[in-house]
């Protein structure tokens, strides 16, 4: 009878090959007394022990070249998100630098925000992955004296006292 469609649980045990073998199997061996029993699965005893054996070796590969494709996986995401941030620090850097000499006539201190220290430091945090907390005082030093700069260039210089 063909089941097609039907799932193995839902069919009788005529129907079904593997207990079809089984019952068939269990039928020979019943005709075995209690001593030729016992012999024969002594004597399969080693054979199946082999079988386990190489059924659990072969499901430790498995497991081991599971393991290197997904480590080769981490290290291939890994090495795409790296180049990706150098990238995304490349074309930073150019768009300050860019907009640093696009400014540098009307705005120097802008000029000097852009192409300074906070160039670097920025730089640094995208391509290295790090920050040192040097970087934003030497940040910080450049804006104080880019403003001032800034501011002085606003206000009429007075001559210098002598």
């Amino acid at each position: 009878m063909n089941r097609g469609g039907q799932l193995p649980a839902n069919w009788t045990p005529d129907e079904d090959p593997i207990l079809s073998a089984g019952m068939q199997i269990a039928m020979q061996w019943r005709e075995l007394g209690a001593e030729q029993l016992r012999a024969a699965l002594e004597a399969m005893e080693p054979e199946l022990r082999r079988e386990h054996r190489v059924l659990m070796m072969r499901l430790d590969m498995q497991r081991e070249a599971e393991q290197r494709r997904y480590q080769e996986r981490q290290a291939e995401r890994a090495h795409k998100r790296q180049m990706t941030e150098v990238i995304v620090g490349a074309v930073l850097a150019l768009a300050m630098l860019g907009a640093g000499v696009y400014v540098a006539p009307h705005s120097p201190w802008l000029a000097t925000l852009l192409c300074g220290p906070s160039l670097l430091a920025l730089i640094k945090v995208f391509v290295l992955r790090r920050s040192d907390p040097n970087d934003m005082k030497y940040v910080a030093g450049a804006a104080q004296t880019s403003t001032n700069a800034a501011a002085q260039g606003q206000q009429p210089q007075s001559p210098p006292a002598v």
